[in-house]
């Protein structure tokens, strides 16, 4: 939802001192035209954003601004959100007001909202916070049904903390059956409930608090791109994001942070592009070419 993607970018440019469009663009996984259109909106809200171009350019809070940059409260969020909700509906300058009133450090007094987003699974979002909330404070066990690209599991864990990152909320949490810290995107957890059973909170280790950490590129692309679809690599990453092979090929260098996204952005340039590396990527888009051959065998048949 809009609302929620715009509410994350503010939380983002908080946290950071620069992004790039493309970074913002995978982390929510929309186009980069879209997060254009979401800086644009922002802008209209009263929020100082600043976009340099170039190799070391990015999108940022202007400086000066006097929203301290730290990790965000949930009465924080929800006072941002409250301020950004009507966006569409109200003119710039109330935007700016709203928002300053909201934003500004002086504004001490508590937001009522616990969670207020915009989702349509808002309800039963409350509903996991609050659960999760009383099972962190009283040290109770919870259980619940996960979903992942890997299928579908029973779950039963010690619930540590729960994250805003990148849209989403997750829970840091020690699963019994993987005897280890793991993330849970609260959207992917469903049927929560206490397990009946209290366990007695253990250290978390300081590198599973990192979570900015935990977002970081893990993939890197390594890949030749036909001349034509220049203007794309330059539109989304830059001028400088490619070196020119002998052939004319353009030879590119990219992190990523989630699989998904890598295997999405190279499917999107069709027979324009030739992964040199990681293989399991080029194994994969093998496997999609088998796929999509067969298929088309068959209506031909």
């Amino acid at each position: 939802m809009k609302i929620d993607r715009l509410l994350g970018i503010l939380a983002a440019l908080l946290r950071r001192d620069k992004v790039t469009a493309p970074f913002l663009a995978e982390k929510f996984e929309v186009s980069r035209r879209t997060i254009s259109r979401d800086i644009e909106a922002l802008c209209m809200a009263g929020i100082p954003i600043v976009t340099e171009q170039g190799r070391n350019g990015g999108i940022s809070i202007a400086p000066g601004y006097t929203l301290p940059k730290q990790l965000l409260t949930e009465e924080e969020l929800s006072a941002i959100l409250s301020g950004i909700r009507g966006i569409d509906s109200i003119s710039p300058s109330s935007h700016q007001a709203a928002l300053e009133e909201k934003l500004s450090p002086q504004n001490k007094e508590p937001s009522p909202l616990l969670i207020d987003l915009a989702s349509h699974y808002k309800d039963s979002l409350t509903e996991k916070i609050f659960l999760l909330r009383q099972a962190i404070e009283d040290s109770f066990l919870v259980t619940f049904r996960y979903y992942s690209e890997k299928g579908e599991s029973l779950r039963r864990v010690e619930p540590y903390h729960i994250v805003f990152q990148w849209n989403n909320w997750y829970l840091l949490a020690w699963c019994t059956e993987k005897q280890d810290f793991r993330m849970f995107k609260l959207s992917r957890l469903w049927e929560l409930r206490p397990a009946g059973a209290a366990f007695s909170p253990r250290k978390v280790p300081e590198e599973k608090l990192d979570f900015e950490k935990t977002w970081q590129e893990n993939y890197r692309l390594e890949a030749l791109f036909e001349s034509r679809v220049k203007y794309r690599l330059i539109e989304e990453y830059g001028p400088t994001c490619f070196s020119t092979e002998p052939d004319g090929r353009l030879k590119v260098s990219i992190d990523f942070t989630f699989y998904s996204s890598m295997l999405s952005w190279v499917l999107s340039f069709g027979d324009s592009a030739e992964v040199l590396s990681p293989p399991e990527l080029q194994k994969d888009l093998k496997n999609i070419g088998k796929f999509f051959t067969e298929q088309y065998k068959k209506q031909d048949s």
